[in-house]
């Protein structure tokens, strides 16, 4: 039977194939955990996801014999765009069956509708920005994704390349076990916590948007350089607090200040897809007790560590060379203290060979590969 690809629109019947297709595309994956439902239709509402503040984007769901076979989406981020300047823009949340056609009809719909709004490159996949789910798992498919992580089929990846698309980048998770600290890490803690005019502190729960903001800021100066950064927008900042409130654990954030100036963060979150793995995307009351009570009650065995900066000034700074490891160790022992007995830093850039140097040191070790494919816009 022939593939046919329909456009999202306002359809809430299509919306319903483009939440549920995953359930045949991932029936007997152990590994796979099903997102909730309504964080994705709401990121995929430009009324409710302020992304599309800077950002324009449509998505399609592909059918063979009336059947949801695969989706997909294509956004254009302006913000990106001005920043980089490189006529690329991204697809996203593509997930398929083992088809190759299927894969590259959905691409290449993708890739009409960017190419007739002036981009270049098909670029991904980002779901949907960058700051966000990036990459296609191409290693790692045994274990569970972490919060905020896509997983993927073992042929997703494959079918991507025979669409046309090659590799641009890949990223690592780093897996490690929360209460077992390298002597040299330790040592570089003790050294930075014996200075007087470093203080360090805990996110304040009461405060998250202000907490937020000075996160940013320094999250925004540290990583300014790296490969594809896009700054979040006030907005973005305010909704992803909203977000926060419910899932946030203070044990697992540290804030440092130098002489009262904050200068480095670490955050840290529970492990959602942990606690969500029986809920198959829904979110009703029932639900919404059970979480509850297992994330503050029994509490997370895992949990990702998704934010760790310092600001460039104080990297240039010998005598605070070991802040990252301060921070690595000081998050490392509050996991421990929760109970959590697995963990992850997730993510880094493939050829970023400082961090990924510093973070092997510190006992992480590559336990996922994701990868961000491109192809030209012929």
């Amino acid at each position: 039977m022939p593939v046919e690809i329909r456009e999202l629109g306002k359809d809430k019947r299509r919306l319903r194939d483009f939440l549920d297709v995953v359930d045949g595309i991932y029936e007997g994956d152990p590994s796979y955990v099903r997102p909730l439902d309504l964080e994705i239709s709401d990121k995929l509402d430009p009324k409710k996801n302020p992304f599309f503040e800077h950002a324009e984007g449509t998505a399609w769901v592909a059918y063979r014999d009336g059947r949801p076979v695969g989706r997909i989406t294509a956004q254009i981020d302006h913000e990106h765009l001005r920043r980089h300047q490189d006529e690329a823009w991204f697809f996203g949340y593509l997930d398929t069956i083992d088809d190759p056609e299927v894969a590259a009809q959905l691409l290449d719909e993708a890739g009409r509708w960017l190419k007739s709004r002036g981009m270049k490159k098909l670029r991904g996949p980002f779901s949907l920005s960058i700051n966000e789910e990036l990459g296609c798992l191409v290693d790692g498919f045994d274990r569970p994704p972490m919060i905020m992580m896509p997983h993927h089929r073992p042929y997703q990846a494959g079918l991507i390349e025979r669409a046309g698309l090659t590799k641009l980048k890949d990223f690592y998770a780093w897996r490690y076990t929360p209460g077992e600290v390298p002597i040299r890490a330790q040592r570089a803690h003790d050294e930075i916590a014996a200075m007087p005019e470093v203080q360090v502190r805990q996110v304040n729960p009461n405060d998250v948007s202000n907490e937020l903001a000075i996160i940013m800021d320094i999250f925004n100066d540290a990583w300014s350089d790296n490969w594809g950064f896009v700054p979040a927008t006030k907005s973005e900042l305010e909704k992803a607090a909203q977000d926060l409130k419910l899932v946030l654990l203070p044990e697992i954030t540290r804030i440092v200040s130098i002489d009262g100036q904050p200068v480095a963060v670490a955050m840290g979150l529970p492990n959602l897809n942990e606690l969500i793995r029986d809920f198959r995307g829904k979110l009703g009351p029932a639900e919404i007790v059970k979480l509850l009570y297992r994330l503050k009650v029994r509490g997370p065995t895992s949990g990702r560590l998704y934010i760790l900066g310092i600001k460039k000034k104080f990297r240039a700074i010998r005598k605070y060379g070991g802040l990252s490891a301060y921070l690595f160790v000081a998050m490392n022992r509050s996991a421990h203290l929760l109970g959590m007995t697995d963990a992850e830093l997730s993510w880094t850039v493939e050829d970023n060979a400082p961090i990924n140097v510093a973070i092997k040191l510190m006992g992480g070790r590559v336990y996922k590969t994701y990868r961000v494919f491109e192809r030209p816009l012929a």
